[in-house]
């Protein structure tokens, strides 16, 4: 294909090499040049983009991953999308694999939903569009004021299960708390498979945290009627108002729900950051008799000790997709492996340009993936 005749360019927001190589996988199967720009930081650590081509009239995708350094990604992006905008590009479209802070889209106390607010940043400086990959919650394409295609990475684990897994029919997927249940069920149901449930102490869901919406009201007596709190209920600060009180969560101590004995466990989620979770699940999966262990998940952010705690636990594959650029813990564990899906990325750019539907992409995708 011409790419001065192709009516689109693809540029990478940084110059990092891993996302210069997943920029470089998307352009050969799309069979276009990568665009030319310079994104870098000055001795004073503002980011500088320089955009080395025209752009006027085209679509314009920008590919960004997501590494160490959120923030400066981020700031990348942005600049990077303002100077698109500034220099008449038609359409911008940000391809970001990862979508920082999605973890981060829930109100915590007095905290504030930070994924709310990076929706909007991006909208103002001038994306127009956002292609991104199982987002921690589906519900986060309300925050954007345009479209977003949520992307799913579950036909390529699904696949490499099928063919790098022996005896995967041997298997059962297991989810490590009742909130990944539905993804699990789903990966189950595809492959055929039993399912299993973990729940107890160990886990700890996002749901647990206090948000401030529980908060009791402040206790207020009278003082011309002292002692009339009756037992067992709360005084709200208006006369007559009696609340009960709320009895706090105990968590059992942690089950499996589901016989893994003498079967392959394979825990499915869509994140893998602190591992100590999933450390702590195949423990347990080991002495309930299960005798090989494998992590299922999109984003491998992998972080701090991350790859020694892998080496170390009981685990015995840790899968992982390349929205996240992670070479340097792949070279501390050879426990972790990659799956590419620059493939996906790539149709989604085609389809965008060419004004196709992008329901082919979701073909037998349900909704709990």
């Amino acid at each position: 294909m011409n790419v001065s005749k192709s009516g689109y360019r693809v540029f990478s927001a940084n110059s990092t090499t891993a996302c210069i190589e997943l920029a470089k996988k998307i352009t050969e199967r799309l069979g276009v040049e990568l665009g030319k720009s310079v994104v870098y930081q000055e001795s004073n650590r503002e980011t500088r983009v320089d955009v080395k081509e025209s752009v006027r009239g085209q679509d314009i995708f920008i590919i960004q991953t997501i590494p160490r350094d959120v923030n400066t990604a981020i700031m990348e992006l942005l600049v990077m999308a303002y100077a698109l905008r500034t220099s008449c590009a038609k359409n911008i479209i940000g391809v970001i694999p990862y979508f920082p802070y999605s973890k981060q889209c829930k109100m915590r106390k007095r905290g504030s939903i930070v994924c709310k607010l990076l929706a909007s940043m991006l909208a103002k400086a001038g994306l127009t569009h956002i292609i991104t990959m199982d987002l921690h919650q589906k519900e986060i394409q309300g925050f954007f004021s345009f479209p977003v295609d949520n992307l799913r990475a579950s036909p390529f684990l699904l696949q490499y299960i099928q063919e790098e897994i022996p005896d995967y029919r041997n298997a059962i997927i297991v989810a490590k708390s009742p909130s990944a249940a539905k993804r699990a069920q789903s990966y189950a149901e595809r492959l055929r498979l039993g399912l299993a449930v973990m729940h107890g102490e160990a886990q700890c869901s996002e749901s647990d945290m206090a948000d401030g919406r529980h908060s009791p009201p402040s206790v207020r007596t009278t003082s011309g009627h002292p002692g009339l709190e009756l037992p067992g209920r709360l005084q709200a600060p208006f006369p007559g108002i009696e609340l009960p009180i709320m009895m706090a969560k105990e968590k059992p101590p942690i089950t499996v729900v589901g016989d893994v004995g003498g079967r392959i466990a394979i825990i499915v989620d869509d994140i893998i950051d602190d591992v100590e979770d999933f450390v702590a699940a195949a423990e347990i999966l080991k002495e309930r008799g299960a005798y090989k262990i494998y992590i299922m998940a999109t984003h491998g952010l992998l972080s701090a000790e991350a790859p020694r705690l892998i080496e170390e636990s009981a685990i015995d594959e840790v899968v992982v997709t390349n929205t996240v650029p992670h070479e340097v813990q792949k070279l501390q564990c050879p426990k972790i492996k990659t799956v590419d899906v620059s493939m996906i990325l790539a149709e989604a750019i085609r389809r965008i340009h060419n004004g196709e539907s992008m329901a082919y992409l979701f073909r037998n995708i349900t909704v709990d993936d």
